[in-house]
């Protein structure tokens, strides 16, 4: 089966500032899985979307990471531009792509939403598939007033209670955070500076106003030039080309015409096609003569990507991560081996402690992945706290209270991969022990990769312990770590006698 894949499409309220776009950016594709696919800025907008995809889990721990980021970058209070906003991350939606239901997407909305209103107190709205009250499932109600008028709404009014989180705005405002189908988000200038114009043909062109179904619009001025700003919802029952005639239709009644026209992120390549085959009259068109669909399907798999970013010239991922990816790969082998064992006859009076080995196996290399970005994440925020001004006592006390904290983080998740990396050990032990004999090296790999995972986790726990102001937790971390270094001396003597006994390795 194809690996699942969702996208996702955050919207954040900066489009000006460089480094803070490249910031956010770079705390999603710091996400092992994630795949940024494009990122279109637009500084009358005073916007940025950034178009990734990813597994499930990743995509949402991408999403998580770009709000944090945007939350500690991004000032409501400062902010002004053409486009409606409540947040400095404004909208999330998740997308299905391969092998994902919009069932699931829903329930990764509503999970993120949950996470990010407890961990970082934004206030967040549910839309589209996943709303949880029917006068939200549109985009437009929840954010009317702006962020401005929600500042004293969210507190007075009931029907502006966030679905989680406080009823107060920050600095990073609110979230709102959804599913839904693939959208077309797509802007056409006018010949005109008269933003009147670009309003009546929105009005006539939205749904909202009599128009077109599926199609909601914007009349703005952007960039000297009137605007109509589109989102297509369903482009396969209302086509961008009907959409793109009837503004053409109502430009010229108007004495004006379309100057040109632009796309805000990506478009699925079937409205495309539906486009060129009407306006060419191909009736008899088909996607496959496209030569770089051909092209596509014949193309062979591209490498690791995670190794691609061990190899990078930057901080992270580092050591950590790779020690969580080497415990991760040491689970996915126990997993294997017993599964090569289920179901074999000559194996039936062990079938149930198997398959709670391979339970527990797979629940640990998902621990161990996330672990993965978890490390990296934490020792970039390590990094963050040393570049904070310290340039008076409250600054200086400042920095070193947020060093601190980092510091703690970036202990604690090795340590944790530590104590994953030695359970994993012993369920290597364990199913070397009664699983498949034809498979038994596999699980010795599987051991040496968890010890290994353990070792770089143990490396990564003293070094931050060093870095403590406070020697307390530090004495704990490493007295934890050289509990668990005993155990495991004692698994893998104990590993290594089953190996040549059973298989004589």
């Amino acid at each position: 089966m194809a690996q699942k894949l969702v996208e996702c499409v955050p919207n954040f309220s900066e489009g000006r500032r460089t480094e803070v776009i490249e910031a956010i950016e770079g705390a999603i594709r710091a996400v092992e899985g994630i795949q940024v696919l494009d990122r279109h800025v637009d500084a009358d907008h005073n916007r940025c979307v950034i178009t990734f995809v990813g597994p499930p889990a990743a995509a949402s721990e991408a999403a998580f990471a770009g709000i944090a980021k945007a939350a500690e970058l991004i000032n409501l209070e400062n902010h002004q531009g053409e486009h409606p906003r409540i947040g400095a991350t404004d909208v999330v939606p998740f997308i299905p792509v391969r092998e994902v239901s919009m069932r699931e997407c829903v329930d990764l909305a509503r999970a993120l939403g949950s996470r990010v209103a407890q961990q970082l107190s934004i206030p967040v709205y549910l839309y589209e598939e996943a709303a949880a009250r029917p006068d939200r499932v549109n985009l437009e109600d929840i954010r009317r007033g702006e962020y401005e008028g929600l500042k004293s709404a969210i507190q007075s009014d009931p029907d502006r209670a966030p679905d989680f989180g406080p009823r107060q705005l920050g600095p990073a405002g609110a979230t709102v955070i959804g599913a839904r189908k693939p959208l077309i988000a797509y802007n056409v200038y006018l010949t005109t500076d008269d933003v009147e114009v670009a309003k009546r043909i929105a009005k006539t062109v939205r749904f909202s106003g009599g128009g077109l179904r599926f199609v909601k619009a914007l009349g703005l001025l952007v960039e000297g030039r009137a605007q109509v700003s589109l989102n297509l919802t369903d482009f396969t029952r209302t086509p961008i080309h009907r959409v793109v005639e009837l503004i053409r239709r109502e430009a010229d009644r108007y004495g004006v015409a379309i100057h040109h026209s632009e796309l805000v992120g990506l478009i699925p390549q079937e409205s495309l096609v539906e486009a060129a085959r009407w306006y060419l009259q191909l009736d008899d068109f088909e996607p496959a003569q496209i030569l770089e669909t051909r092209l596509f399907h014949s193309a062979a798999p591209g490498a690791d990507r995670f190794l691609e970013q061990l190899a990078a010239g930057t901080p992270t991922p580092g050591g950590g991560s790779a020690a969580a990816h080497a415990g991760a790969m040491a689970a996915a082998l126990v997993a294997m081996v017993g599964r090569l064992t289920l179901g074999k006859k000559k194996y039936a009076e062990v079938q149930d402690r198997v398959e709670q080995i391979v339970g527990a196996a797979d629940g640990l290399r998902s621990r161990l992945e996330a672990a993965v970005t978890q490390d990296a994440r934490a020792f970039e925020a390590v990094l963050a706290a040393n570049r904070l001004p310290a340039n008076s006592d409250e600054l200086q006390q400042a920095r070193r209270a947020a060093l601190e904290r980092a510091t703690l983080l970036a202990g604690e998740v090795p340590l944790s991969v530590a104590r994953d990396c030695a359970a994993v050990l012993a369920l290597a032990v364990e199913i070397a022990s009664i699983g498949n004999v034809n498979a038994i090296s596999d699980a010795g790999v599987a051991g040496e990769l968890a010890l290994a995972g353990l070792s770089g986790a143990g490396m990564n726990v003293r070094i931050n312990a060093a870095g403590l102001q406070d020697p307390l937790p530090g004495k704990n971390w490493l007295n934890e770590l050289a509990s668990l270094q005993d155990s495991v001396q004692a698994a893998r003597i104990k590993l290594s006698g089953v190996l040549t006994e059973r298989a004589g390795l």
